[in-house]
Parts: C-alpha cells; sequence; structure tokens
C-alpha cells in the first residue's frame, strides 16, 4: 500500500501543468498582444461564418438546424465579447508591466479561440457540412427496362366484391 502512494504521489508530481499557463509565462509581452490580437480577428471570423451557417439553416426552414446553429453563435458572441475585453486588459496590463495579470488575460483570450473553434467545427456538424446536399434545379430520371411486367408490383388488386348475402345466422330473422 505504502509502494502505491509513493507511486501515485511521484506520477502526480511529473503531471504536467495546464499547456496555457505554461505557453503564458514563456511568451514575452509584446508577443502577447500580437497574438491575442491575432486569436480576436479569428475569433471575429468564426463569428461571421457562423452567422452565414445561420442564414443558410434559416433558408433552408430547418428548425432544428436552426437552433443548433443559434446556440453555437450565441455562445461564439459572449466568448467574443470576453475575449475582447480581456485583449483591451491584456494591452494595459502589459503597458503598467504588470505581468501575472497580463498572463491571466492571455489565457482567458487562448481559451476562448480555441472553443471558438470548437464551435464553429459543431455549427458546420449543425448544418450537415459533410453530408450529402442537393440543390432545387437536381433532377432524376429513372430509366424502366422493357422486360419488367407493367404497374406497381406493391399495389394490390381490390378484392372481388360479393354478389350474394351470407345466410342468416339466427332463425329469427
Amino acid at each position: 500500500m505504502l509502494l502505491a502512494l509513493v507511486a501515485a504521489t511521484f506520477s502526480l508530481a511529473q503531471a504536467p501543468a495546464a499547456p496555457e499557463a505554461v505557453e503564458a509565462s514563456k511568451v514575452p509581452d509584446p508577443e502577447k498582444v500580437k497574438t491575442s490580437a491575432e486569436s480576436v480577428g479569428r475569433m471575429r471570423g468564426a463569428l461571421k461564418d457562423v452567422l452565414q451557417k445561420l442564414e443558410e439553416a434559416r433558408n433552408t426552414k430547418d428548425v432544428v438546424k436552426l437552433n443548433c446553429v443559434n446556440e453555437k453563435l450565441t455562445q461564439i458572441k459572449g466568448l467574443l465579447r470576453i475575449s475582447e475585453q480581456s485583449d483591451v486588459q491584456l494591452q494595459e496590463a502589459v503597458a503598467r508591466k504588470e505581468t501575472a495579470t497580463a498572463e491571466h488575460e492571455f489565457t482567458k483570450v487562448t481559451i476562448a479561440r480555441s472553443k471558438v473553434e470548437q464551435l464553429r467545427a459543431e455549427a458546420e456538424q449543425c448544418i450537415g457540412q459533410l453530408a450529402f446536399r442537393t440543390d432545387e434545379n437536381l433532377s432524376v430520371e429513372v430509366d424502366i427496362p422493357d422486360y419488367l411486367p407493367p404497374g406497381d408490383p406493391t399495389q394490390m388488386p381490390p378484392p372481388t366484391p360479393i354478389d350474394s348475402r351470407p345466410p342468416p345466422a339466427s332463425p329469427t330473422m
């Protein structure tokens, strides 16, 4: 039991820190500002893409797709708003030489960017980007071979009508 406890402690001691925290502390401040601005720009691009998906869902008049994309869009808008505020606070923190605040704001933007990219992919799945799609002008021609019998084999002929009435079931009638 003591061996298991020592092994668990050793494995926890070697567990890597969160990649955002390590990354934020290693990135110089001017690079943080540049990367943050690029991330916010990419998130705005993702917002535009998802807005196009929303319009596409509206045009198909599919309520399920529309609701799905709208949910992703709402989340992206919230994350973008937070990221824009964090970008401004990051720039202020760098100007004041507040390293801890700058790292925190940079980490928020980095996490939001990855979440927005994930939401963009989910919005594409809502629409079925990879699914088979047709347009309104699609026409299908079917060639029926000559050797097939005429008519629809799934349609049964109606039953023949009964001409005579059956005998009464009781003698009182």
